[in-house]
């Protein structure tokens, strides 16, 4: 069947003609994962067969040889050949250039190479010869040593591999077992440490000796347990015998020590496990197979002897409980060989019975060596697998074939060349061979190729169906391109429903997912082999023949169950849902329509079967499952009227609804019957959605208060009564608690709207409370007073807190109501206490004409003894008032009198000269200024204001100044002024302004005063010049002048005295103000305040004071 399919997959390889192509329904193309990259190997089968490597390969090894070869050994990549001369050369295979030459020093007449013998490390190397004398060479010497105490022909070795391989830095050989051709066997240790008192043979010490006295052709020994040794096995080799002893070690040291003396003691009288197999040929080889030789601790698996009758060989069992630990041991006959017809008579018979020279164990294979050729026999089918001539030369001689145990490699060496035996694909044909056995696992296990796992699974299936095997025959057949319909049809005809449903689960498993229809086909079939097996075990469980298998049943039906779900979740990308309902419906299984449509997330459907049939609480758990907010708003307005509580617990779980669409639903409990004992669930939604969301959608906050304002229908009378002022409490809290638009300030539900529903229920406190929030409060008070509740009304009287006129007003309407309507003078004077605004005079109008006063005397004489007193506590705040202010005149007169005495000697605190030189300032702070100095300090931390000032003040004087007729020159010069003033004066004058100044006045009086004009604005403008237009000296002469000096002041008689005296007024005003701003604070120490952000060093002042 594979064959046909790799007919139709592929077009011909010589491609003359192409077969039409063929669209296959089944699920022919790939056995594999859609992932896996053999999925498509079924595709290109024409393309994937290269040719297959050789099982071994020959080749040969460049190595120049100075004499005939007679000996090779390898292992652990250290390769050492004995050459006839004497001659040991070792060669590391890492560096396979570098050859390192060790000479034995004997003669080749005195001593000739037999053997050589290299431990599994490829440390220690034994070399034998022909006339008994043994040497011995560890890795590292330059020349080897004579072992005197051996004293016999060497014909095997068996090294302590697990001592060995788990030391690298010991130079011992740990204990060992040497067989002799006398058939002795002995126990040594050899040590390669320099010792002077010691030589390297530690012990050497006969511990047996084989009764027919048979060289000791073989040799090996391995305990066990690995890491825990209890027992030793020792294999030995003769021509025609093998034998194993099984047995207790003597004690395990690690300096070595003897072992095996009481092991072989055991067999002195009892015989060991013998097996003789009679031959011509006076030689033979034993040889074991390790898979992880590369361990220290590993145990062999195969052993193979190498015999004149053939090849005995089995799998060595160390858990066996008897003396015989080969298990399953068998004789393999050699092959029959045709000899080269190039080789020499004498070479042909060297070998008789068609024995090989040497042989060699591999994983699978024996190698084995004949005169002219390498044969390879597999070791499972006994079958020749591989067989290659030897490239010999004339007079050329095999020797052997020996390996490397520890990294697996294969060396034939003659006289004259070594070739190494490659092993490249020796896993070739075992999947094959144990295909013909019938063991496909292991047969899976060597699988090189798609087509071959795929041969190994079909045969697999079609034994496991032939054996009735089914459910393991559906697995195979899945995984194998045996075609889908005849495997249906098999599973069919045998009635096997349940293993074709295991096949069919398998092969979707298998399908690509880019398969589409084939995945669509199998999953929906497979839908329908679940519901069909569950009605069958429905009808069986409903029989009364197989009561007694009611629970098995319920069992199976159970695990069905939960595999059809499993199923539905793992393939419902490959059902179509309009199918898979259909299917489900006719087979009546609602628990499975519901679970599907679940599975594929189509809640609306398992909602809408759960509303008809009325379970109201199955429905709203099916949409808390799921997060579309559609089925949310669809199914409200049905699970609103049924289950308002859980529903409404489901909103508000789900905080991403949008209450707008659920208005209708709510409003759909407006005019519902409840029990007024239960709460409104609209009510309390909408509050989480307000107070807790902060919603302020104007609908919402409307539809709040429509279920406040309007009267719920109840079944018991109390809907027809009037409603009580205590059903207002929820529609007042809800309005006063209710948020507020932080821009505007007005509650975002619709006062308007509000008010109407309050006014249409007959709600007098929401309606008054709404007023307030639109800012009537007169009609708010109004409707309060009009329904009788004076409570309300003083409430709302005080609300306008900013306006107390309003208020005023708001209280004189309770007042009136209180006197005019409820006609109770006793309450309106109580009236009076609750607020600060209104006094007995403002009620007395509204009381009646005939009123009789005894009432309310006491409230008229306390308001007149209330006023009698607030008139006593304002003429004490008038006395109290003329006192301070007496006192203040009082304490002005003392500081004009104050004085401070000044020493003669004393010094300006600026200039440091004499103070008494010319007119000066003493401050509190007993520091002292000449004038000059003072206006000099003080000008630099004045702001910018006060110098505006200064210079103001310098313009009104010096306009003051040129009112008279005298030139402007004799400001300047002071001998222009007559003489009968001249000696109110000193003798020189200092200037008052600057030379601008001066420019600019220097056309006469008339445009003198011009000038100033014009300068005062240059100064108000000046900015950052206003300290530059201050001239100390000047400024200094004209505060502290008398007023006589000053030019037109003081001259003449009349009219023109008249004139002055107000001008010298003017002038002594001006002065005071100026002396004022100069000398407020002393300079020295407001300096200190005002120059704290200004530097120590000044721009452009040199000071190396501060120089490092």
């Amino acid at each position: 069947m594979f064959d046909d399919y790799v007919e139709h997959a592929s077009a011909p390889a010589d491609g003359s003609r192409a077969l039409p192509e063929v669209q296959y329904e089944g699920f022919e193309p790939s056995p594999y994962d859609q992932d896996d990259n053999r999925a498509d190997v079924f595709q290109d089968q024409a393309d994937v067969a290269p040719p297959a490597a050789p099982i071994f390969q020959l080749g040969e090894v460049q190595c120049p040889l100075s004499a005939p070869l007679v000996s090779l050994v390898v292992s652990s990549d250290s390769l050492f050949m004995g050459l006839a001369n004497n001659l040991i050369i070792e060669i590391e295979l890492s560096r396979a250039e570098q050859f390192i030459r060790i000479q034995i020093p004997r003669k080749p007449t005195e001593f000739s190479i037999y053997k050589l013998f290299l431990d599994p490390s490829g440390r220690h190397l034994l070399v034998t010869s022909m006339q008994g004398e043994n040497w011995y060479f560890y890795r590292g010497w330059k020349k080897p040593k004579q072992l005197k105490g051996f004293k016999m022909i060497i014909e095997s070795v068996a090294w302590n591999k697990a001592a060995l391989l788990s030391s690298t830095h010991s130079t011992s050989t740990r204990e060992m077992l040497i067989g002799a051709r006398n058939g002795t066997i002995y126990e040594a240790v050899l040590d390669a440490e320099e010792d002077f008192f010691k030589s390297q043979e530690r012990y050497l010490q006969p511990v047996f000796t084989l009764p027919e006295r048979h060289p000791v052709t073989g040799l090996k020994f391995d305990t066990f347990p690995p890491l825990d040794p209890k027992k030793a096995l020792v294999l030995v080799t003769t021509p025609t015998r093998i034998y194993q002893f099984v047995g207790i070690p003597d004690r395990r040291s690690d300096e070595g020590g003897r072992v095996f003396s009481a092991l072989f003691a055991s067999y002195r009288d009892a015989a060991p496990k013998i097996v003789e197999l009679p031959g011509s040929i006076d030689y033979s080889e034993l040889h074991v197979y390790s898979p992880n030789a590369d361990q220290a601790y590993s145990l062999p698996r195969i052993v193979a002897w190498m015999n004149a009758a053939g090849i005995y060989h089995g799998n060595l069992d160390f858990e066996s409980n008897t003396d015989d630990l080969i298990d399953g041991a068998q004789l393999l006959p050699y092959p029959a060989t045709v000899s080269s017809p190039s080789l020499s008579p004498t070479r042909n018979n060297t070998a008789p019975n068609n024995a090989p020279i040497s042989m060699a164990l591999t994983e699978f294979h024996f190698l084995l060596l004949y005169r002219d050729r390498v044969l390879g026999v597999s070791n499972l089918n006994e079958q020749l697998a591989y067989e290659e001539l030897l490239p010999l030369k004339p007079n050329e001689q095999v020797r052997g074939l020996t390996s490397d145990p520890v990294r697996k490699t294969y060396w034939v060496y003659t006289d004259q060349a070594i070739w190494e035996v490659g092993v490249t694909n020796e896993h070739r044909d075992v999947w094959k061979i144990y295909l013909e056995k019938g063991r496909f696992d292991a047969a899976l296990q060597y699988a090189n190729s798609a087509s071959q796992r795929d041969q190994i699974m079909s045969a697999q299936a079609k034994a496991f169906f032939n054996e009735g095997r089914y459910f393991q025959a559906a697995q195979c057949y899945a995984q194998c391109s045996v075609p889908f319909e005849e495997v249906t049809l098999k599973s069919l005809d045998a009635g096997e429903r349940d293993a074709l449903r295991s096949y069919l689960i398998s092969r979707l498993e298998r399908t690509r997912k880019t398969d589409l229809s084939q995945r669509m086909m199998l999953a929906t079939w497979l839908v329908e082999f679940y519901l069909s097996k569950c009605n069958e075990l429905d009808d069986l469980v409903a029989s009364e023949s197989v009561s007694q298998d009611v629970d098995n049943l319920l069992a199976e039906r159970a695990i069905l169950e939960d595999d059809l779900r499993h199923f539905f979740e793992t393939y419902k990308a490959n059902l179509d849902a309009h199918t898979v309902y259909e299917l489900i419906q006719g087979h009546g299984r609602t628990d499975m329509y519901l679970h599907y449509a679940t599975v594929i997330g189509d809640f609306e459907r398992v909602v809408e079967h759960w509303v008809m049939e009325e379970e109201w609480t199955k429905a709203i758990d099916v949409i808390n499952r799921q997060s579309k907010l559609g089925l949310y708003y669809r199914f409200a307005p049905v699970l609103m009227r049924q289950a308002p509580k859980e529903t409404v617990d489901s909103w508000l779980r789900q905080r991403a609804l949008d209450p707008l669409r659920l208005v209708p639903a709510l409003l759909r409990l407006q005019h519902a019957p409840r029990d007024p004992l239960s709460p409104n669930h609209a009510v309390r939604y909408l509050n989480h959605v307000i107070f807790e969301q902060g919603n302020t959608s104007p609908t919402i906050h409307n539809l709040m208060i429509t279920f406040f304002a309007s009267t719920p229908s109840t079944s018991t009378a109390s809907s027809t009564s009037q409603n009580h002022p205590e059903d207002d409490g929820p529609l007042l809290r809800f309005l006063s608690t209710a948020p507020s638009d932080p821009l505007t300030g007005k509650p975002y539900y619709d006062l308007d709207y509000a008010l109407r529903l309050c006014k249409q229920g007959g709600r007098t406190q929401p309606c008054v409370h709404i007023y307030s929030k639109m800012g009537l409060w007169e009609n708010s008070v109004d409707l309060a007073l009009e329904k009788g509740d004076l409570e309300l009304a003083k409430i709302n009287a005080d609300m306008p807190e900013d306006d107390d006129q309003l208020r005023k007003k708001l209280w004189l309407k309770i007042a009136k109501y209180v006197v005019q309507d409820k006609q109770d003078i006793k309450m309106a004077m109580r009236f009076l206490e609750n607020t600060d605004l209104l006094k007995i005079e403002d009620i007395l109008p509204f009381f009646p004409d005939f009123v009789v006063i005894d009432d309310f005397k006491e409230e008229i004489c306390t308001a007149l003894e209330g006023y009698s007193a607030h008139i006593d506590a304002l003429k004490g705040e008038m006395d109290e008032a003329t006192k301070n202010a007496e006192a203040i005149r009082q304490d002005i007169a003392a500081l004009q009198r104050r004085f401070i005495t000044v020493d003669a000697q004393e010094r300006c605190s600026s200039c440091a000269l004499a103070l008494m030189t010319r007119q000066f300032y003493v401050f509190p702070c007993h520091h002292t200024f000449h004038a000059d100095c003072l206006i000099g300090l003080t000008k630099e931390f004045l702001p910018a204001h006060a110098l505006r000032r200064i210079l103001a003040l310098q313009t009104e004087l010096i306009k003051t100044s040129q009112t008279t007729a005298i030139d402007r020159a004799a400001i300047a010069n002071p001998s222009l002024i007559p003489a009968t003033h001249a000696g109110r004066h000193p003798a020189t004058q200092r200037t008052l302004l600057s030379a601008n100044f001066g420019t600019q006045t220097s056309a006469g009086a008339g445009t003198g005063g011009r000038g100033a004009n014009a300068f005062g604005r240059s100064v108000l403008s000046a900015g950052d010049r206003l300290r530059d237009l201050i001239v100390p000296d000047a400024l200094a002469n004209l505060v502290t002048a008398p007023a006589g000096w000053i030019p037109g002041i003081g001259l003449g008689g009349g009219a023109k005295r008249e004139a002055g005296e107000k001008d010298v007024e003017k002038v002594e005003r001006m002065r005071k103000e100026l002396e004022d701003v100069l000398a407020a604070n002393c300079p020295m120490c407001e300096s200190v305040v005002a120059g704290l952000d200004k530097p120590f060093v000044q721009t452009g002042e040199v000071d190396a004071s501060w120089d490092l």
